[in-house]
């Protein structure tokens, strides 16, 4: 095959884990690279029933429009943020009279949502429908492998190798395969927070709707994100609570003690806290490679960096990763795979990196026990409110990134 054939072929794309990341990524390239051959590789097979997986995800604005272009929004299953309340737990500081917090609202940045809170299995379950539709409409450049654990991913000389029981050669390999911190193999970076989070349902009672509340305490942030309603119409809301592992003050409370803690520590405009699922528990760290890419494979989401939650941008950061991936293969052919590798990671270490050191520094800074710490914090929070162009800045780049 000469050069000018070979640099004409469209791409072979090799996508691994079919998980929020993954499939978003592979819906893009399906719709985005016509002539594109996309095969997207999972070990859990293809009727097994993830729309039940009750784990929360927290998306913001650009992700939602993101998923609304692709047909694969769940818009019954997902409940709007139009409000994100961010204050500190006293004892705080205020600001000539302005309370320690930030009000982010919608309506201010003239948007009709900040963005929006659902389950992991509904958004997951919406992706996979859309992404077996188009596969069922372009059977010879689409295909699903599910049910074929990958065992390796190799790189050559020009392409990569993928094992799933049978190697095949593609242009690119991307992997999506995340999971929680606990649970993943140590990348370059590493940092253990030393904190444990708390995750659950509470079921609310005077709670202001679409409200999203970060609350900073004095062993880690707390966080309430409004869910659909129950089936007798109480407001819900996800539970996110952050504490200390070594001397954890959730672990040995029941359900009545919980709830009694959290009505102290929660802000008027959360409502009262009248109810708890049972709450699950996992360690928290920072595990993120320095590079997306490495040869002729390219890393996204927690397969590239497993964030705090303190900020909630884990899969936005990953979902814009795919955006950018995508949009540069469109304008690029296989041979020319090294440079635009290049070009993307140049593109998206600004919002990349920005977004790790953001979250690393909120979360190493509930560890550290520095004299008048929580009151500067209550005062920064105070001046952000008072400085509206640096807080509508702020919501800008928590709805989109850093661009």
């Amino acid at each position: 095959m000469n050069d000018a054939v070979a640099d004409a072929r469209p791409w072979r794309l090799a996508v691994i884990g079919a998980g929020p990341a993954g499939l978003a990524l592979a819906l893009q390239a399906a719709r985005k690279l016509p002539t594109a051959e996309v095969t997207l590789f999972d070990a859990r097979p293809a009727d097994k029933d993830v729309s039940g997986d009750p784990r929360t995800l927290a998306l913001a604005l650009g992700s939602v429009q993101l998923l609304r272009q692709l047909g694969a929004w769940p818009e019954a299953a997902a409940r709007p943020i139009t409000e994100v309340l961010v204050s500190q737990a006293p004892p705080t500081l205020d600001l000539a009279g302005r309370p320690a917090e930030v009000r982010l609202r919608a309506v201010d940045e003239a948007v009709p949502m900040l963005g929006a809170v659902l389950n992991y299995g509904a958004l997951v379950a919406a992706l996979q429908r859309a992404w077996q539709a188009a596969e069922l409409a372009a059977p010879q450049r689409l295909h699903s492998r599910f049910g074929q654990p990958v065992a390796d991913v190799r790189n050559l000389g020009a392409g990569v190798e993928v094992d799933a029981g049978i190697a095949e050669h593609f242009d690119l390999a991307v992997v999506a395969e995340g999971g929680v911190f606990a649970d993943q193999a140590r990348k370059a970076i590493v940092h253990d927070y030393g904190q444990t989070a708390w995750v659950g349902t509470a079921t609310l009672d005077g709670a202001t709707p679409g409200l999203a509340v970060e609350r900073f305490t004095r062993q880690g942030p707390l966080a309430l994100l409004p869910l659909p309603p129950a089936a007798d119409g109480r407001a819900q809301a996800a539970l996110v609570w952050c504490v200390t592992t070594d001397d954890d003050p959730v672990a040995a409370l029941d359900d009545a003690q919980r709830i009694a803690v959290l009505n102290t520590l929660l802000p008027a405009a959360a409502g009262t806290v009248v109810a708890l699922s049972p709450l699950k528990h996992f360690a928290l760290g920072l595990n993120a490679e320095r590079t997306l890419t490495d040869g002729a494979v390219v890393r996204i989401g927690n397969a590239a960096q497993t964030l705090h939650p303190v900020a909630g941008q884990g899969l936005n950061l990953g979902l814009r990763d795919a955006a950018a991936l995508v949009q540069a293969l469109r304008h690029a052919r296989p041979a020319q795979l090294p440079a635009l590798l290049r070009r993307l990671e140049w593109q998206r270490g600004p919002d990349r990196w920005s977004m790790i050191a953001t979250t690393d520094f909120l979360a190493r800074s509930f560890t550290w026990r520095w004299p008048g710490l929580a009151a500067a914090r209550g005062l920064g929070l105070a001046a952000l409110q008072a400085l509206p162009p640096l807080k509508s800045a702020l919501a800008r780049q928590m709805m989109f990134g850093r661009r």
